[in-house]
């Protein structure tokens, strides 16, 4: 039986979110671009929507350290990519692409979501110089198996935010753009 859904854009970053230099985790989202998704948008198990984001990093050669991005429901991190380790060659400034689907297994107070995703970037350890072609690319959760993210309350509004924690601050990261889609 239909549940009569449909897939549509919920929101889309109109600029760039600030340039992350610390080594600490902050929103890398524009303040425009966090959407409110109003009590029980996740109705039913099977729910799900797609975060795709991309922008440019940059790590240096010393200290390249670890990228992570996690998304939250107001303080609530629903799903956490892990710290994937950067490139031990300098990159500078290297496009990035995050690509996540995140579906929702539980409703009600305990509500949670299944996550899964990938990010590609030359910035990736053991990636090809670009002139010997491509980018590499992590499955996330990196380096561990798919898991159920952290409760939360869906029959609560929830803020959707996009974070970003690098481990050394030798490094930088911008977010270009941002869609959250519902898929149903």
């Amino acid at each position: 039986m239909s549940l009569q859904g449909w897939q549509e854009t919920l929101i889309t970053a109109q600029g760039d979110g600030s340039v992350l230099t610390a080594a600490a985790a902050a929103s890398c989202l524009p303040p425009a671009a966090k959407f409110t998704l109003p009590a029980n948008f996740f109705s039913a198990v099977g729910k799900a929507v797609r975060i795709t984001a991309a922008g440019r990093i940059s790590c240096a050669v010393t200290t390249p350290g670890t990228a992570r991005y996690d998304v939250r429901f107001g303080g609530t991190v629903v799903f956490d990519s892990l710290a994937m380790n950067l490139n031990i060659v300098a990159k500078t400034n290297v496009h990035w692409v995050l690509e996540l689907l995140l579906t929702c297994r539980a409703i009600g107070t305990s509500a949670n979501l299944m996550g899964q995703g990938t990010w590609r970037s030359e910035a990736v350890i053991a990636s090809p110089l670009s002139t010997a072609g491509g980018s590499g690319e992590f499955m996330i959760p990196y380096n561990t198996a798919p898991v159920v993210g952290t409760n939360f309350d869906s029959t609560a509004s929830q803020v959707v935010d996009l974070f970003f924690t690098q481990t050394v601050a030798t490094g930088s990261m911008t977010l270009h753009q941002y869609v959250l889609e519902s898929l149903n």
